[in-house]
């Protein structure tokens, strides 16, 4: 059974004669890792944003479980989405005044919920930032702070991870690093993941390759 689908989603801006996304309808299994792939403008990210609650679609569906989520109000769609849908974006998004023990577990105290300590315990360590536990953002490097940014998404143990070029502003040791991470959680937590890249080198480690160009989604790089 799907945990995500997509049916007819369309997209499109004020002003802008052509549709960001044109009926994309897609089905994600659980623990699958997919990559989406496509040029510049192609519609890669209005599609993330889209899949994780971000943002609203002109029309289509798009359920997470048996959830449906743009029948969901404002403030229900921003709980559900803090509790299920783990985003990491190119450019981290960590707040500079919280340690990195506090970014990675703000879902969960915004949540008001107690942090579950041994989960972050491990996640530190998995991560390779025990030792920066209590560094702010601004000590840390740029493959740092993206790992800071996945733990972030996994520390509700979402339904879904979706990341947005997350190797887009790193180094190819980084973003080499940044993919393993991914792929541990995949394999080892069985983590549902779509990755949104422009790197054939990323997308080549998915399981799965979506294309998407001029907004229409095709199976395949």
């Amino acid at each position: 059974m799907a945990i995500l689908t997509a049916t007819n989603l369309v997209k499109k801006y004020p002003g802008e004669d052509q549709a960001a996304l044109d009926n994309v309808s897609l089905s994600i299994e659980p623990g699958e890792f997919t990559a989406v792939v496509g040029p510049s403008g192609s519609g890669k990210s209005t599609l993330l944003h889209l899949l994780g609650g971000v943002d609203r679609p002109t029309s289509g569906t798009v359920q997470l479980y048996d959830t449906d989520l743009y029948q969901l109000n404002e403030t229900q769609l921003a709980i559900f989405r803090r509790r299920q849908v783990g985003l990491i974006y190119q450019f981290y998004n960590l707040i500079p005044s919280l340690t990195v023990a506090e970014n990675i577990t703000l879902p969960t105290e915004l949540d008001g919920k107690t942090v579950p300590e041994e989960r972050l315990n491990a996640l530190l360590i998995q991560l390779g930032l025990a030792a920066k536990k209590d560094s702010l953002p601004g000590q840390l490097s740029g493959g740092q702070q993206q790992r800071v940014a996945i733990g972030r998404a996994l520390i509700n143990q979402p339904a879904i991870v979706l990341a947005d070029e997350p190797t887009g502003n790193l180094d190819q040791r980084n973003s080499q690093e940044i993919m393993r991470l991914l792929h541990a959680a995949n394999v080892q937590q069985g983590q549902t993941i779509i990755v949104i890249t422009h790197d054939p080198q990323v997308a080549a480690q998915a399981k799965r390759v979506l294309t998407i160009t001029d907004g229409r989604l095709t199976e395949g790089a």
